[in-house]
C-alpha cells in the first residue's frame, strides 16, 4: 500500500508542476476548468499521500487546495448552467 500511496503523491506533484508550468508559459489559462481540474486532482492525491505519511501541515494545505479547486469548478458548472436557455422557452 505504501508504494501505491507514494506513486499517487508523486503523480499529484507532477500534475501540479505541469499545471503551474503551463500557466506560467501561457499555454493554459489560469482561470479555466482544465487548470482547476488539474489542481484539484494534484492537491487531492498529495493530501492523501501527506495524510498517509502523517505530514499534517501538508495534508491540511492540500485539503484546502482541493476545496478551492472544487469550488472553482462548481462556479464554472453553475455559470454554464445559468447560460443555458430554459427548457420550454
Amino acid at each position: 500500500m505504501s508504494t501505491f500511496i507514494t506513486i499517487l503523491g508523486t503523480a499529484g506533484a507532477i500534475a501540479l508542476l505541469i499545471a503551474y508550468g503551463m500557466v506560467s508559459s501561457s499555454r493554459l489559462s489560469g482561470d479555466g476548468v482544465a487548470y482547476q481540474a488539474i489542481n484539484l486532482g494534484g492537491a487531492l492525491t498529495l493530501a492523501i499521500n501527506s495524510g498517509y505519511h502523517g505530514a499534517w501541515p501538508s495534508a491540511i494545505l492540500n485539503v484546502i487546495w482541493t476545496a478551492i479547486g472544487a469550488l472553482a469548478i462548481g462556479k464554472f458548472i453553475a455559470k454554464r448552467a445559468a447560460a443555458r436557455p430554459a427548457k420550454g422557452t
